[in-house]
């Protein structure tokens, strides 16, 4: 599918569900997100959105939450407990 005719589907879609329109980039950067935040794989992840490099996956599209950040520092430092 030419990329201008799936923006235009999308984007009549979105109307048709009644959801707020979004970019298609904004979508395959959330999906990105999520699945970092379930503790998917990169690799498994940069599969899903068809990246030909982990960097781009990880660098460009996906976020870590605060709350992610936090509980990995807390595991970090229970680490140095024992």
């Amino acid at each position: 599918m030419e990329p201008r005719n799936f923006h235009r589907d999308f984007k009549t879609r979105c109307r048709k569900a009644g959801v707020r329109e979004i970019s298609v980039h904004t979508t395959r950067r959330t999906c990105a997100s999520l699945l970092v935040a379930l503790d998917v794989h990169p690799r498994v992840t940069m599969q899903i959105l068809r990246h030909s490099q982990i960097a781009v996956t990880m660098n460009i599209y996906s976020e870590a939450t605060s709350a992610a950040t936090q509980l990995a520092l807390k595991r970090l430092g229970e680490q140095f407990d024992t």
